[in-house]
């Protein structure tokens, strides 16, 4: 083996050694974290508030159908932005979503079903329809905000 091969696998090694141990060390930032949590849910709160704007107005049920999709893509990395170091800091979550992981997995999985069919509702276009979703909706939102959000 010549030596410049020796130095170009030492060199490629020194490479992705250094790229493994800044992944290794990365750590999420825990405020970040939560801001990112925060924002998002305060975004699906105006898309809901919208979707009841569109109810109220008889307006296009159809209109409603990318506000639900983006609620739909927000909820599936909703379990993910409670990591165990996002307990404290500026969050209104409570402990009990991370001691009664559970229950909490109940209600995130009846907020996703509730997402589904209000998503069916918009896009069927049948603005009573999307009212009636918007409301069972909303309920499961309080299923939540109740025993995990502080007020």
């Amino acid at each position: 083996m010549s030596f410049a091969f020796r130095l170009r696998i030492a060199a490629a090694a020194a490479i992705i050694g250094t790229a493994t141990l800044g992944t290794a060390f990365a750590q999420p930032d825990p405020a970040q974290i939560i801001r990112e949590r925060r924002e998002g849910l305060r975004a699906v709160g105006q898309h809901m508030e919208a979707i009841v704007a569109i109810v109220q107005s008889r307006g296009d049920a159809r209109s409603a159908v990318p506000r639900v999709e983006a609620m739909q893509a927000f909820f599936t990395t909703f379990p993910g932005r409670f990591p165990a170091n996002t307990q404290t800091g500026e969050t209104r979550a409570l402990p009990a979503i991370w001691t009664d992981a559970a229950g909490f997995t109940a209600a995130y999985n009846g907020a996703v079903a509730a997402l589904g069919n209000l998503r069916t509702a918009a896009a069927s276009g049948d603005v009573a329809a999307l009212g009636q979703a918007a409301q069972a909706t909303g309920a499961t939102c309080g299923n939540c905000h109740r025993p995990y959000r502080a007020r």
